[in-house]
């Protein structure tokens, strides 16, 4: 009987929804090992997170520790690896954001762990991993045989775990010696939007490079925040510079799934469709019906941009006023 310990991230005293996704495989990963999952909270200020990961597990543990309060992979990985240790972790998982991405690396060398990276859902053994390969087009299968094994989950392919009946026990640990090897916490740029996070957001307004520049992106901002949603784009949108690359949605950019997304000018190459396909519904706008974003579009809309998307702002403001 050997448990899962799942890395969790968290921000503003919640676990964010990229987490909810990883506790998902988490649990799938318990079962198939016949252990229990356990959440590990790492950086200053987790502790006020603990009420709300304490819904999703039985047991929660929190490393809250001032020197962490901005992350290093040389700071958190040792924590990582003690805490697989002393909770006798047959599977340690994070999310495949840039911190999972980052991080689990570098907890499977100290562990001495093979690892499964951006998988999309347990094999047919508890050792054996199903990941996307070719932007999304094939799937392949990893066998790890190591005792302990190291895992970052794909957010797109998990649907977010439920909240169980009743909450967890919480307990604290020390950080250890905090050691960041030399690396040090320069700064953060990051553009400022009160718009959700793109990897957290329920409803994701992107563009292309049919957009044709940065000034014309405003239209799909004022849709974004009349829905309530985050701005994405392709990556020959963020390359031509049109807008921050954060915004970038595919490959080599952000994966996302939300419940709806809206592809405006953007053709629809498969790098692109890798980051965005698990999606739950997508709505394509392209004047060129021949474009590959139709494919796998829910409603697709042959039309100009600079037609479709003023029309579309419009109905959905009179939608809102006779409510």
């Amino acid at each position: 009987m050997s448990n899962v310990l799942a890395f969790c991230e968290f921000q503003d005293g919640a676990l964010r929804t990229s987490a909810l996704s990883n506790l998902a495989f988490a649990r799938e990963a318990a079962k198939a090992h016949g252990g229990d999952v356990v959440i590990l909270l790492v950086g200053h200020g987790a502790q006020a997170a603990s009420a709300a990961a304490a819904k999703y597990a039985s047991k929660v543990i929190v490393v809250d520790d001032p020197k962490l309060e901005h992350y290093l992979a040389e700071t958190y990985a040792p924590i990582l690896a003690d805490q697989a240790k002393a909770n006798n972790a047959a599977v340690v998982t994070a999310t495949a954001t840039a911190i999972g991405k980052d991080v689990m690396p570098r907890v499977a060398s100290a562990l001495g762990a093979g690892m499964a990276s951006d998988i999309a859902k347990l094999g047919d053994a508890k050792n054996r991993f199903v990941r996307p390969i070719l932007a999304g087009n094939a799937y392949s299968t990893v066998e790890i045989s190591t005792p302990t094994i190291c895992v970052t989950a794909r957010q797109s392919e998990f649907e977010p775990a439920a909240e169980l009946g009743s909450a967890g026990n919480v307990s604290t640990a020390p950080a250890g010696t905090i050691d960041a090897k030399g690396a040090e916490f320069v700064k953060l740029d990051a553009q400022k939007s009160d718009r959700p996070d793109l990897g957290d957001a329920k409803v994701v307004v992107s563009g292309g490079r049919g957009m044709k520049n940065g000034e014309n992106f405003k239209v799909l901002e004022e849709l974004a925040d009349l829905l309530g949603a985050a701005m994405g784009a392709s990556r020959a949108a963020t390359d031509a510079g049109m807008v921050p690359a954060d915004w970038q949605v595919g490959q080599t950019g952000k994966i996302v799934a939300p419940n709806l997304y809206f592809a405006v000018a953007i053709s629809g190459a498969i790098q692109h469709l890798a980051g965005m396909k698990g999606s739950k519904t997508i709505v394509a706008i392209n004047k060129n019906k021949d474009e590959p974003i139709f494919q796998v579009a829910d409603y697709g809309i042959v039309q100009e941009w600079e037609k479709a998307v003023p029309e579309l702002i419009s109905e959905i403001k009179k939608l809102k006023a006779s409510r």
